[in-house]
């Protein structure tokens, strides 16, 4: 709970703090501070106490060449720089401390005397807080309910996202299925090897002239593939699991996409097989399982005890499995939004969903000397259920 007599506070750099970005949706690569005044006090636009004003007003400090285009783009009441808010002694020539230096002495013109923060504020804000005198208190959970509730314009920027994904991994499965095959067994792609370098950089450029930007994928064919994140290196051979794991950033919206699929080159090995059709199940068992209300630890639990009913294991492999271990040693999903990893995490002690939630659902089953599978796809949480923001790809393991 917030105090009518406490102010919020927020601070750090917007375009990698994305607690703080989502507050104001705007993206600035400087430090900035972010006073929610008390609602026994609001504020006017320069700051000061004002009782004609609604509570819970929002005064934006940032640097002054950023003032103009806050302004028209920026959720909030009042914009301010530093200057605005020099202290007696002066501002720092550090950009971030002189922001923090401006937010302690913008509260104690407005006599404020007690702040809440979010569990992102760095350290020098922190401390110059205290050190003007002001009472700082942490609430960890603030603001992170609002950031999983996606509006309707978060979860349209989302489902591009994952719409895009979707057809990178087209192609990239379509890749590895339809390659010819060397007399080692090695796929080839055009007259060359085909490698997990190479599809990924097919990836990357594929990406690259949609407006994303996209991180590592994971392309892990055969025994590599036993081991949930690798990443894959080397020739990719026909006759064993491909996991592709594909989650790039859209560059204009800042919202992730993510996909897993898992492809096999020619025969299809008979474990495999067994895997992922219990992949598909579990997966089927968890998605049918979400809803707003239900706990994410319950989705999971769902997941679990296919895997289980069909004989493989979860959790971690106990000490001393032999490579022939099989089981899911990872969570069922996460949540997805300005992070391709943000909550809630479908896993043990996870939280109830929540209407607007962005959630994965990737169950996957890992042998060291199988290799892996894992399934993917993204959903909405609504009051009764789940909306898959994809086009419905193919789950299959052949994409010839």
């Amino acid at each position: 709970m917030i105090g009518h007599d406490e102010a919020i506070v927020m601070a750090g750099i917007p375009a990698v703090n994305m607690l703080l970005y989502h507050r104001i949706r705007f993206r600035v690569g400087d430090p900035v501070a972010l006073v929610e005044w008390p609602a026994s006090a609001a504020a006017d636009n320069a700051g000061h106490a004002s009782p004609r004003l609604p509570p819970r007003r929002r005064t934006l400090i940032l640097r002054d060449i950023e003032m103009d285009r806050a302004r028209q783009h920026a959720r909030a009441d009042a914009i301010a720089c530093p200057r605005d808010f020099e202290p007696s002694g002066g501002l720092s020539g550090d950009r971030e401390t002189a922001t923090a230096q401006a937010l302690a002495e913008c509260l104690r013109r407005a006599g404020v005397h007690k702040v809440v923060c979010d569990r992102t504020l760095p350290a020098i804000f922190h401390h110059q807080l205290v050190h003007a005198g002001l009472a700082v208190r942490c609430e960890p959970a603030l603001f992170v309910a609002d950031r999983r509730a996606k509006d309707a314009e978060e979860v349209q920027a989302i489902r591009r996202a994952q719409q895009i994904t979707e057809e990178v991994m087209t192609m990239a499965c379509r890749m590895i299925a339809r390659a010819d095959v060397a007399a080692d067994g090695a796929l080839v792609h055009a007259g060359e090897v085909l490698t997990s370098e190479r599809v990924r950089g097919e990836i990357d450029a594929f990406l690259a002239r949609r407006g994303f930007e996209n991180p590592r994928s994971i392309v892990a064919g055969g025994p590599q593939s036993g081991d949930c994140h690798h990443e894959g290196n080397g020739p990719l051979r026909t006759g064993e699991p491909v996991i592709v794991d594909i989650f790039p950033r859209d560059k204009t919206t800042g919202y992730w996409g993510d996909c897993t699929r898992t492809v096999v080159h020619g025969q299809i090995p008979t474990e495999v097989a067994r895997m992922h059709a219990t992949v598909l199940a579990a997966k089927a068992a968890a998605t049918a399982a979400v809803r707003a209300g239900t706990s994410a630890e319950e989705v999971h639990a769902c997941t679990l005890r296919e895997i289980a009913s069909a004989g493989f294991g979860t959790g971690m492999p106990p000490e001393g499995a032999a490579p022939t271990w099989c089981g899911m040693v990872h969570g069922t999903g996460h949540g997805l939004g300005l992070e391709v990893h943000e909550p809630p995490l479908l896993d043990r002690n996870g939280p109830a969903l929540v209407v607007g939630d962005v959630i994965t659902i990737e169950p996957g089953l890992y042998s060291h000397a199988i290799g892996g599978v894992r399934v993917e796809d993204v959903v909405l949480v609504t009051a009764s259920g789940a909306e898959n923001l994809g086009k419905g790809l193919s789950v299959g393991l052949a994409w010839s």
